[in-house]
């Protein structure tokens, strides 16, 4: 299975951006690259999921789905991934628990839009998930104040690191996160698809 991975070595830090992307589009470009700026990372992978157990219709199919993620994110340091259907892992827990295994010795760093950390607590096993890989949260238009009033944020905000020491996230101690403001793309993938545009 290990072959059909992404390569990391140990002391790697290595950002992990998961979601059905359906469609991947500019904006998920755009808080990729500042993610490598802001939180100091070596890398991202774009984990494309199978499925969103939250959402209920299920994506396009994952062929073409990897296909546009690759054409929208040509970048150096990122990997477009489908890890998550080589793993057979369903929830996000799952997956860090096992990438933390597969990857012994690298650093990982969930991301994630402030619109994800609004709504974090209805997550599978979500505090397990804070308390045990920091994360970088990318503060989206109109998602900044429903993130910071989230019970996700007011659970952990004594983790709290501030935007100005972002770079200091992925050597923090979990539970650790940091919320960002970017200037922001404001475009989205449900847009997309009303649109018909892919």
């Amino acid at each position: 299975m290990r072959y059909d991975l992404p390569y990391a070595r140990p002391g790697q830090v290595i950002g992990l951006l998961g979601g059905s992307f359906d469609p991947a589009h500019r904006g998920h470009a755009h808080i990729t690259r500042e993610a490598l700026k802001r939180f100091g990372l070596d890398r991202v992978w774009w984990l494309v999921t199978p499925g969103n157990p939250l959402k209920k219709n299920g994506p396009a199919p994952i062929a073409s789905r990897l296909e546009r993620a690759r054409l929208v994110m040509q970048h150096p340091r990122v990997e477009v991934t489908d890890i998550e259907r080589h793993t057979q892992t369903r929830y996000t827990a799952e997956t860090l628990q096992t990438l933390q295994h597969m990857y012994p010795g690298v650093r990982f760093v969930w991301l994630m839009g402030a619109d994800n950390l609004a709504t974090f607590h209805r997550w599978e096993r979500w505090e397990w998930i804070m308390a045990n890989v920091p994360i970088g949260v990318i503060a989206r238009p109109g998602d900044r104040v429903a993130a910071r009033t989230s019970p996700a944020a007011k659970r952990f905000e004594h983790a709290k690191i501030p935007g100005r020491l972002a770079r200091c996230l992925a050597w923090a101690e979990a539970p650790a996160w940091s919320l960002i403001n970017v200037p922001m793309v404001d475009i989205s993938s449900s847009q997309i698809r009303a649109r018909g545009d892919w």
